[in-house]
């Protein structure tokens, strides 16, 4: 098999090993799991039969040839059998309630209506098995939050009535969750069952892998990448949660863990990092060594039970309050063991950086303002299988205060608030003191940024007209891109700096965007054009192509295992680089600062040591096929209520520490290259123009050199404006390069500011030119440029693959005469993403005929709602809409031909539910 064919089942495989990895049993009394061959499983639970993949959004339209849910893998199993009248009765009750897909994009139900159950019905399935499986599950969203209601992040009063009833009967119970996000857990209380597992959304392969785990062929291995506590208002961030212009982070770097161990131990359910096996694990400290810059431990991992297994060991420090207050523990490192046979051990070892255990003091009260401390006292480490567990392995004393890394103030707040502060009531140092829990007022910004960005723009170069220099010669280093960029005019770098889509016919078709050689003029300086598709759980393609569907990123942050993520991230990477995409929009980085924020199930953790660590390996996994990930959203997209509306307020501390650490990782040891900023304001900045956030820490202080996009949409302000669409010159003021995205680069379909403000001076010459330079060098990193040159092996080009969607049957279809004109009224046409229309069409005219379609939406207007349209199963166009509150209609049209055919069949194909067709009109246009 060559380097650049793609196994299929090496692929599902994975996909399926990462899904069993990721399963986190909290409770098993008794040993109720694994089920054992022979017997009888009743499973209660609609969702069953609609498996949740993924989320819903850019980040779960992933178009597959098949979905193994829990009860078809569970059917597959030969030595169990399930029991046929429960399963009789649930599938009757399905076929008269469907499941409700909503009103599409950020409308889709969390949860689907459970079907009523009677004593007499499960009293039945008791008497005929040995164990009940409860499927409970919830999907996820773009564009809206959970919310703390039933039939959300709380059970409904059905799932309860169900949990209540199965319970009682079945002297085994095992309750399987399928979600994106943690869950409110005071049933496992009140209801008691036996068992309890979460196995997230687990992709196409996702049921295979939650039952390998159930039938014991996976032993789990899973932890909580989140803190689950008693009530959703036990969360700091609950207060602060959902406001529609303003976010305070009152709770600063008191986040999840952080907090809960430091304040709230009590209203822990599970601990972050908490998961138990089907075996029992010893793990022993067997040496501790502490140097001038690092600490060294080794920890041994014993399987002390019956069944092969895998462990984590998580390492923690403990860092004194000092002045500034800190968190009684922060992750420092983890490890995964391999697969240990029963009394097999391993040795896993651990190196830890001082400087990491730094704290970043952003108001001066250590005598050290924009600096990383090290706060003089005692820093205790601490190893074990989660955060509460974790027992100490040793120690080391700072004597006084050191400066590990020195910078400058960036980021601050410029509105007042106070935020949480741990206060040591001993001597404020010695961590083994009492904690208080205390206020303080946060530092506020005392940098005039205006004149930082005055004393940092850039010159560039005289524009010199086309001098015969084209990238090629830059990527041969025959040319210096000094003098490349030199050739371009104003209008080719405005025309630059502007991305194309949804859905861009220059790239893969039902991609997200082209970027780069977006016109013919650019194209002729040999500027090839770049493709971005939406992920991060699979490729998207809107025109129905099939993709695989992976885990989503609470999954993968379950593992704790980087090596088994980078091998499935691998042949992602594969996959993008045969469909001729450079780009998936992702990982998704931000941190769950909330168990409510609806795009969770697109990140990893509470922690942004696990973040980072995470993403940086689902890059070194893509980057193995020159493929890479665009990492987001940078920085602080932790709500989607109102995302591009609300202006989050955070301090520098808390930014530094939480909010920006993840992607620090992804640059230094992932090697990001590729990073999209977000929809909404950062302290009073609308990320995509924040001068700070991706000039001043992302380029200057963390060395990073490529590119940056904007959200799809964006808004952008100068410093005390509104956020609007069109200010792209304070983006390229701020240092991000491409704004996505415009229909038409050439025209200025969106009416960007750029030239105007090279006029008014608002943006200069040497900005754009910096953007395009940064552009230009990320494309040269990517497959496209070698593709463009015709550089590809033969192996290669001929494994390319772009997988037209399945043909249809056009069986039984007559074909309508279109003769000068026909209207057809498509107001009935099913919708639903997924859904297809087909019409026969008898164009018997030789010309050119055009196509307009009345459409709407009726959603946010960051909706992405994509029609394809085929003829005789060929792809002629995608239409993508954004949605509008007010439902207005839009007129689209397209020409095909010139024409001829007895019989044409046309079909429309759509990729999200929530598109309104009014009326096809079909012209004929002689020549």
């Amino acid at each position: 098999m060559g380097k650049y064919t793609l196994d299929m089942k090496k692929y599902a495989a994975l996909g399926r090993a990462v899904s069993a990895e990721s399963s986190v049993l909290l409770k098993n009394d008794a040993q109720a799991l694994p089920v054992k061959s022979g017997e009888t499983v009743s499973v209660f639970g609609r969702i069953q039969f609609n498996y949740y993949k993924s989320g819903t959004g850019s980040g779960g339209m992933v178009n597959t040839k098949y979905v193994t849910g829990i009860l078809d893998a569970l059917k597959a199993c030969e030595d169990i059998t399930i029991d046929g009248e429960l399963l009789d009765i649930y599938e009757k009750w399905v076929t008269e309630q469907p499941f409700d897909q909503g009103k599409g994009w950020g409308q889709e139900p969390w949860s689907q209506q459970e079907m009523p159950l009677t004593d007499e019905i499960v009293e039945a399935a008791a008497k005929r098995s040995d164990i009940a499986i409860v499927i409970i599950g919830r999907t996820a969203g773009e564009d809206q939050d959970n919310k703390a209601e039933k039939g959300s992040y709380l059970l409904s009063d059905l799932e309860e009535e169900m949990l209540q009833k199965v319970c009682r009967h079945f002297k085994r119970t095992a309750v399987v969750l399928n979600v994106g996000n943690i869950l409110d857990m005071k049933w496992v209380d009140k209801y008691d069952p036996q068992a309890v597992l979460y196995v997230w959304q687990g992709g196409m392969e996702g049921g295979n892998g939650a039952v390998d785990v159930l039938t014991g062929r996976i032993n789990p291995s899973g932890k909580l990448p989140d803190t689950i506590a008693g009530d959703i208002s036990d969360y700091p961030s609950t207060g602060n949660f959902g406001d529609a212009d303003e976010v305070f982070y009152a709770e600063d770097i008191y986040v999840g863990y952080r907090y809960f161990e430091t304040f709230a131990k009590d209203r822990v359910l599970y601990p972050f990092g908490f998961g138990l096996s089907y075996t029992e694990f010893a793990a022993g400290i067997t040496s501790f060594e502490v140097g001038e810059e690092k600490v060294s431990l080794s920890v041994e991992v014993t399987n002390r039970g019956g069944t092969a297994g895998k462990e984590v060991i998580q390492i923690f420090v403990s860092a004194p309050q000092g002045k500034l207050g800190k968190p009684v523990r922060s992750l420092a490192a983890f490890e995964k063991t391999k697969l240990l046979q029963p009394g097999e051990r391993e040795l896993l070892s651990f190196t830890l950086l001082k400087k990491d255990m730094a704290s970043y003091d952003d108001g001066g009260c250590t005598g050290y303002k924009s600096c990383y401390v090290l706060e003089a006292g005692k820093y205790v480490i601490y190893a074990g299988s989660d955060v509460r567990s974790a027992g100490p392995a040793g120690s080391f004393e700072i004597d006084e205060t050191v400066v590990t890394e020195r910078l400058q103030e960036a980021l601050a707040p410029v509105k007042p608030f106070k935020r949480l502060k741990a206060v040591g009531t001993a001597d404020g140092i010695d961590t083994g003191s009492e904690i208080a829990r205390a206020e303080e007022a946060v530092p506020l910004r005392t940098i005039n940024l205006t004149e930082r960005i005055k004393i940092n723009r850039p010159d560039g170069v005289p524009y010199k007209g086309d001098r015969g220099i084209r990238l090629e010669s830059v990527y041969d280093r025959k040319a210096a891109m000094d003098d490349f960029l030199s050739q371009l005019s104003d209008e080719d770098l405005a025309c630059m700096v502007r991305g194309e889509g949804m859905c861009s016919p220059k790239v893969t078709p039902g991609t997200a965007a082209a970027f780069g050689g977006v016109t013919e003029s650019l194209r002729k300086f040999g500027i090839p054009v770049g493709c971005c598709a939406d992920g991060p759980s699979g490729i998207r393609m809107d025109c129905g192509t099939h993709a695989f569907s992976l885990p989503n990123g609470t999954a993968a942050a379950a593992t704790f295992n980087t090596g088994l993520i980078e091998e499935l991230f691998e042949m992602l990477g594969l996959e993008l680089r045969k469909n001729q995409i450079d780009t998936l929009l992702g990982p998704g980085m931000n941190i769950h600062r909330n168990p409510l924020n609806g795009r969770n199930f697109e990140y990893f953790s509470e922690d942004p040591l696990l973040t980072g660590k995470m993403a940086a390996a689902q890059l070194r996994g893509m980057h193995r096929h020159g493929a890479t990930g665009t990492i987001k959203h940078f920085a602080a997209n932790n709500q989607e209520f109102r995302r591009s509306f609300i202006d989050s307020v955070i301090s520098e501390r808390a930014l530094r520490e939480i909010y920006l650490k993840g992607f620090k990782i992804a640059v230094d040891e992932g090697q990001a290259f590729l990073v999209m900023s977000t929809y909404g304001s950062l302290n009073g900045l609308w990320t995509a123009g924040n001068y700070d956030l991706l000039t001043t820490v992302l380029r200057q202080e963390w060395g990073f050199d490529g590119l940056v996009m904007t959200d799809w949409w964006a808004k952008i302000n100068d410093e005390g404006g509104d956020g609007r669409l069109d200010n792209t010159a304070a983006m390229i003021r701020g240092q991000n390069d491409v704004y996505m995205v415009v229909s038409d680069s050439l025209t200025n379909s969106g009416r960007d500011n750029t030239l105007e403000g090279l006029e008014r001076s608002m943006v200069t010459r040497g900005e754009l030119q910096r953007a395009a330079g940064n552009i230009c060098r990320a494309l040269m990193k990517l497959p496209v440029m070698d593709r463009y040159l015709g550089r590809l092996s033969e192996e290669e080009t001929a494994d390319i693959w772009q997988t037209e969607p399945e043909e249809k049957s056009t069986s039984g279809l007559s074909c309508i005469p279109v003769g000068d004109q026909l209207v057809i009224d498509v107001s009935n046409v099913n919708t639903d993403r997924g859904s297809d229309a087909m019409f026969g069409l008898e164009l018997t005219e030789h010309c050119i005929y055009t196509l307009n379609f009345k459409i709407r939406a009726i959603s946010s207007e960051l909706a992405q709602l994509p029609m394809s349209i085929f003829i005789n199963q060929h792809l002629i166009k995608i239409v993508t809409i954004n949605g509008s509150a007010n439902g207005e209609w839009i007129d689209s049209s397209l020409e095909i031909g010139p024409y001829r055919s007895k019989c044409a069949y046309l079909r429309l194909f759509f990729g999200q539910s929530g598109m309104e067709l009014g009326e096809l009109k079909i012209t004929c246009k002689r020549e």
